[in-house]
């Protein structure tokens, strides 16, 4: 009985993964066949960039890449939460967190007329269309083209923002979970847009291992025993293999530019996820405050090593 169900599964997900996957490619084709100009206004009254102001420049400019519940220009996982507590601790920083990393085309999924119809009988096709934009972002034969699409909506999100190319700035990618895929991925188009120094943060990073990380500064991994899809990442794609010395993430560990922070016991998601708000540590903090706290401390100390190196 048991296997009757798991086939019946099988056979209804199949059309719908079948389904996704032609979408996603889809999207991807009418970027780089210009068929739609990706969008570049946000909604009315939603400013480009929080945090320090801009009439002198912050310390750093912080990109906000969300896992795949990202499905419009607010909303985010955790309910803009982890953005909010990065702003409040580091208000030196200026932080975008509207960026739509899977929509090359930087159109809000929930936003499009069909996805509200099917999310209100359907919503695992919300998901499921989000994971499938990460595989192709992950697939050699897309994978220059969809780091391209990202690389260049990050870069306009952040001269909007008021960005200067060539400032000397830097520019922080945090990405949860599969926004890390897309972090890496945009690290060289940024580079050559805004020749501007790169920092990744990676919490609970599910990524493939294969861009090319020659323009990244410096890596910052956020991990947990316990986040089982994060270390998912790391056994699935074969360029993350310590064998393959020849992949973008494995040279980038060779030339010591990744630092690992565990922040157990904080799982992927759930209660007990990275940006809880309820779940508490031993010294009273929230995983949130903790995750929040880590990576202001991060940008603090990448960004005093640089300015003392100027």
């Amino acid at each position: 009985m048991t296997d009757l169900l798991f086939v019946l599964l099988l056979a209804g997900l199949g059309p719908v993964l079948l389904a996704e996957a032609l979408l996603a490619r889809y999207e991807l084709l009418a970027y780089a066949a210009r068929w739609r100009t990706p969008a570049t206004q946000l909604p009315a009254g939603m400013p480009y960039a929080r945090g320090a102001e801009p009439g002198r420049p912050p310390d750093a400019y912080l990109v906000y890449l969300d896992g795949i519940g990202k499905r419009r220009f607010r909303d985010t996982r955790d309910g803009g939460r982890l953005v909010q507590a990065v702003i409040d601790g580091a208000p030196e920083l200026r932080v975008l967190g509207q960026v739509l990393p899977y929509s090359p085309l930087a159109d809000p999924l929930a936003d499009r007329r069909v996805w509200t119809w099917l999310r209100h009988r359907i919503g695992l096709l919300l998901f499921l269309h989000n994971v499938m934009q990460i595989f192709i972002a992950a697939d050699r034969r897309y994978r220059p083209l969809y780091n391209r699409a990202v690389g260049s909506q990050i870069a306009g999100q952040l001269r909007l923002a008021g960005y200067e190319p060539g400032s000397g700035i830097p520019v922080v990618l945090l990405g949860y979970s599969g926004g890390a895929q897309l972090a890496l991925g945009a690290v060289e188009g940024l580079w050559t847009r805004l020749r501007a120094p790169l920092w990744v943060i990676m919490l609970g990073g599910f990524h493939n291992g294969a861009n090319d990380l020659t323009h990244a500064e410096h890596i910052d991994r956020l991990t947990s025993d316990a986040d089982w899809i994060e270390r998912a990442g790391a056994r699935v794609f074969p360029q993350r293999w310590r064998p393959v010395r020849w992949s973008g993430w494995n040279r980038a560990v060779r030339d010591g530019k990744v630092d690992v922070h565990g922040l157990d016991p904080a799982t992927h998601v759930g209660p007990l996820s990275y940006i809880s708000p309820d779940a508490q540590l031993p010294d009273g903090r929230t995983h949130l405050a903790r995750t929040a706290a880590t990576v202001i401390d991060i940008v603090r100390a990448r960004r005093a090593v640089s300015r003392a190196l100027e």
